[in-house]
Formats: structure tokens, C-alpha cells, sequence
């Protein structure tokens, strides 16, 4: 897959058409998500697509969800699973779980805490309001608010600025990110370490050092 594909450095998650993802379709009612066995079976079967935002945020490369429309629901956990998040001005955000009668899924108040803080993630979930793109980066649920027209440039303008960079630097440096989240101090320290010697006698840090001094 793409976790082990070396010639991959940022990997990009958007929606087809208008919309990046607005979660389980009222419409169609959640049961059929879940199957028709014992409730040990639904939840082994929904686990096992909720693993998606842990192969998500597990993944070496750096992730950037290019959003594209409305994002709810479980759209939104898979959104706040990425590194980065990109979205056009008229695109919508919710978190959607109450509206459906629903406690969520696919990891969203997890990322949410972290992201946000605990008591901002509460708000999101707990008010379950509609937010528009602006109030969106103001609380920092996104990184960036573009102009719906040239959506698709700018995201190719951030890609195109992630992979100009020293390629061993930004997947260690992603390595690094996803241990401050889960690792104490001390062992955080020795993995960032190691990684920090490595880049450093790297032949990337002398081109980049000497990228940079050039242009000075």
C-alpha cells in the first residue's frame, strides 16, 4: 500500500464532485452500516472501518485532506486525522453525530481533543453546530481558507511546497509529530533525537543549508 511506497511523500484526501464527505446517509438509515448480527458483530464490523482514520494518522507520509465541500460526521473525523487541511471559503463544517441520534465514530472527538483542546472539542460536539469555512480556521480546525475558484491550484501550490522540502527532514519531522502525541518526554526525546542526527548527516541538510545561504 501506500504507507510502504517510499516514492510517496504527501498524500492528498478529497471528495468527488461538491462534497468531501458528510458522513452515514439519513436517507438510508445507519443499521446497514452495522449488518444483521449479534451486536459483537456490528461492532467488530464497524471497528473495522473506523480503522481507516488510524491507518490515516498512521501513515509516513504527511497528510493534507483538500476540502472540498460540506465535511460532517464521520467526514470530519477523516479530516481531523490529517496533518494539514486545506479548505475552499464556501465549504461547511459539522460534527453531525447528534443530528442523527448518533455518539460517533471513526475517531473524531479523539483528534478533535487534541487539535482543539478539550474544551473547544466540546463545544464542536456537544453544540453540534453548523461552522462556515472562516469560524472554522478561527477555533483552528483548518489550516488554510482559499477561494472556491482555483481550489485545486492552491492545493497543488501546498503540495508543491511540502515536497520542495529536504524529503528524509519531513518524513522524520512527521515521524516526530505523530510521537509527541503519543509518547512521554523522555522517549519522545531519545526517537527525536535519532531522527535529528540522522537528517543532520544527511547530504538533504547540506543542500538545504546551502540552498538556503544562497539565497541570503
Amino acid at each position: 500500500g501506500v504507507a510502504a511506497d517510499d516514492g510517496v511523500r504527501v498524500v492528498v484526501l478529497t471528495g468527488a464532485g461538491s462534497v468531501f464527505c458528510a458522513g452515514g446517509d439519513l436517507r438510508q438509515r445507519l443499521g446497514p452500516m452495522l449488518g444483521d448480527g449479534t451486536p459483537t458483530e456490528q461492532t467488530a464490523q464497524l471497528r473495522r472501518s473506523t480503522a481507516a482514520s488510524q491507518r490515516l494518522r498512521n501513515l509516513p507520509q504527511v497528510t493534507v485532506a483538500a476540502i472540498n465541500g460540506a465535511c460532517a460526521g464521520a467526514g470530519l473525523s477523516l479530516a481531523l486525522a490529517c496533518d494539514l487541511r486545506i479548505t475552499h471559503a464556501k465549504a461547511t463544517f459539522s460534527t453531525g453525530f447528534l443530528t442523527a441520534g448518533v455518539s460517533g465514530d471513526f475517531g473524531g472527538a479523539w483528534f478533535a481533543t487534541r487539535l482543539l483542546g478539550a474544551a473547544r472539542a466540546s463545544e464542536l460536539y456537544l453544540l453540534n453546530e453548523r461552522l462556515d469555512a472562516k469560524e472554522a480556521l478561527r477555533i483552528g480546525l483548518v489550516t488554510k481558507v482559499v477561494p472556491e475558484r482555483g481550489f485545486g491550484a492552491d492545493v497543488s501550490e501546498l503540495v508543491a511546497s511540502l515536497l520542495s522540502r529536504a524529503p528524509k527532514a519531513l518524513g522524520l519531522l512527521r515521524a516526530n509529530l505523530r510521537d509527541a502525541e503519543d509518547l512521554g518526554l523522555a522517549a519522545y526525546l531519545d526517537a527525536e533525537t535519532e531522527r535529528q542526527v540522522v537528517t543532520m548527516t544527511s547530504d538533504d541538510a547540506a543542500e538545504a543549508a546551502a540552498a538556503f545561504l544562497a539565497k541570503r
